[in-house]
């Protein structure tokens, strides 16, 4: 197994990994009563070229390896390094850190941190919606001011850092459960634990020298609804970014979610058919910077209402909602006191 061959020298560099993954690992629930499901041990990676490991701090980040010839560490890099990491526009992914693996030289490993998917635990206010899109516009446009294109910044490429919402770590691959995967955990409610989202996989991105022709080829990308991919005819990738964007707050919350029509005049100018027609990232920002300055404060709270649900399932939920915005309001009148 690539992973435990390379558990010492991971060690060596500061980087722990789970006992699964430790040379001559014995499953811990053998000759026992124990249920597989409640040993930590018989949780495996979900992806093979991804996987976590603990620091010597005691900070766990997720280590991803890669082929030296991607130029996906390249772009990485430029992107949070010298004063790039500082700006708060800046929605990449950290590096942490880069090393060549010691058996085969042509694979280079990378560390961020451990994130989460970014709608995992779901939204649950209007508000929280408006924030994400925020980040995302913001970060789409900075990288496309260093002349960088994502290229596939659809939503699995786009991840979040959730501490905010856990008073406990939670389990790397048993992401709803503690670290021993056995304890499940209650998130708390993004608009009142702000998060921050980040662009991660840059496999796919292009960065442009200045003056040169910004027209690239290829029809590689999860998004596959990008009218213009193709391996034969050029086209703008910086546009491709909008478009995947607008159609990722398509389907993701128009489609999905009651009451978020105000959203409907970007998401189609995003997602035309026609890539010159489309806006800017930087534009499509200001443009929905625009709408949600009309919002009104109070309807930032807000409970998203699914549009699969079912008019009593809505009924109760809107009750509970409501119930729990009372009771945090009374809370923090007292609190006051």
């Amino acid at each position: 197994m690539w992973w435990r061959d390379r558990q010492p020298y991971l060690a060596s560099r500061g980087y722990m990994l789970r006992p699964r993954y430790h040379a001559g690992w014995k499953p811990s629930w053998l000759g026992t009563n124990v249920d597989p499901e409640y040993c930590e041990d018989s949780i495996e990676q979900l992806l093979p070229q991804i996987l976590d490991a603990r620091k010597d701090d005691g900070t766990v980040v997720c280590l991803k390896k890669l082929k030296c010839t991607t130029n996906e560490i390249e772009i990485a890099r430029y992107l949070t390094s010298q004063s790039n990491p500082r700006d708060s526009r800046n929605h990449c992914v950290p590096i942490l850190d880069t090393f060549h693996d010691p058996i085969e030289p042509e694979t280079t490993y990378i560390a961020m941190p451990l994130l989460r998917p970014f709608d995992d635990p779901e939204f649950g206010a209007f508000g929280e919606v408006l924030d994400f899109i925020n980040q995302t516009l913001e970060g789409i446009a900075f990288m496309h001011s260093l002349n960088v294109a994502h290229r596939d910044c659809a939503g699995p490429n786009i991840m979040m850092d959730a501490r905010p919402l856990y008073t406990q770590e939670w389990h790397p691959v048993r992401r709803n459960y503690t670290t021993d995967g056995v304890y499940e955990l209650q998130p708390r409610a993004r608009i009142d634990f702000p998060v921050r989202y980040f662009f991660v996989d840059f496999g796919l991105a292009t960065r442009f020298e200045p003056g040169q022709p910004r027209r690239v080829t290829g029809g590689k990308g999860r998004d596959q609804d990008v009218p213009e991919l193709s391996n034969v005819v050029p086209y703008d990738p910086f546009k491709v970014d909008v478009f995947i964007l607008g159609h990722l707050y398509q389907t993701d919350f128009h489609e999905k979610f009651h009451g978020l029509d105000a959203l409907v005049p970007l998401v189609h100018s995003m997602t035309a058919v026609d890539p010159s027609v489309r806006p800017s990232a930087q534009l499509a920002l200001n443009i929905f910077q625009e709408v949600r300055n009309e919002i009104e404060t109070a309807t930032l709270r807000r409970r998203l209402a699914r549009r699969d649900e079912s008019f009593p399932e809505r009924v109760f939920n809107d009750a509970l909602a409501a119930v729990r915005e009372s009771a945090k309001s009374l809370a923090i009148g007292w609190m006051s006191l």
